[in-house]
């Protein structure tokens, strides 16, 4: 239901974009095999934010690769298990206690590398950070002008049977969404990829966010005018 990535530049150094929930760490050892690379291979642990699904393997991630933690610092307390949810976002938090409890992931680590919004970071030819906040309140995507691909993380989930903003217990400053949606929207990258999809396909997700947005708008117009 969530993805990580593994970026393989044209001089075989590698980006890990998130790092995953249970299971992940096999995956990911078995394709950088596939590609005859290694650990020492990785150069940077990209984290588009800290929620469980996304940076509960980046301790391991960190001690197997050596490689340094990008992530942006408002989410440190997300990574440390220490956000103090509130309201009906205290769902979130005690799904994330209990992964931690029931499967042993989690485990802190610093961010190395704080994340800025704009910044070029010198990898897979060039990635810019995007901060998309909302979803938390340092929620970041990847933008390539290289492939002209925005990695989104979790601005929105793209499944055939529902393309969807995340649900309200996971957003921690849901206000601040239109404008990261909107801020995605004047990137106007060819491709994006989400974290949660079905089938990877940027041209496909980049029509489905297209039809979201619509969607959106059409919604916010019977709000203002029930008539419509």
């Amino acid at each position: 239901m969530g993805s990580c990535h593994l970026l393989v530049g044209p001089d075989r150094e590698v980006v890990l974009l998130d790092t995953g929930l249970v299971g992940e760490p096999m995956f990911i050892r078995r394709r950088l095999r596939l590609h005859g690379l290694g650990p020492t291979d990785v150069k940077a642990i990209l984290l588009t934010h800290g929620h469980l699904d996304h940076a509960g393997n980046v301790a391991w991630a960190r001690r197997w690769t050596g490689a340094p933690v990008y992530a942006h610092p408002l989410d440190q307390v997300h990574i440390d298990g220490t956000y103090p949810y509130t309201g009906i976002n205290r769902w979130c938090g005690r799904l994330e206690r209990a992964g931690r409890a029931v499967f042993g992931i989690g485990q802190p680590v610093p961010i190395d590398v704080p994340l800025v919004d704009g910044a070029e970071l010198p990898f897979w030819g060039g990635l810019r950070v995007v901060h998309l906040p909302g979803h938390t309140l340092g929620h970041c995507g990847f933008y390539s002008a290289r492939h002209d691909v925005l990695f989104s993380g979790d601005l929105f989930a793209s499944y055939f049977f529902n393309v969807h903003l995340p649900p309200p217990i996971l957003n921690c400053a849901p206000q601040l969404i239109p404008g990261s949606l909107e801020k995605a929207r004047q990137l106007n990258p060819r491709y994006i990829i989400p974290q949660h999809f079905d089938v990877l396909d940027g041209e496909l997700h980049r029509r489905r966010f297209d039809r979201l947005l619509r969607k959106l708008a059409m919604r916010s117009r019977r709000r203002a005018n029930p008539a419509i």
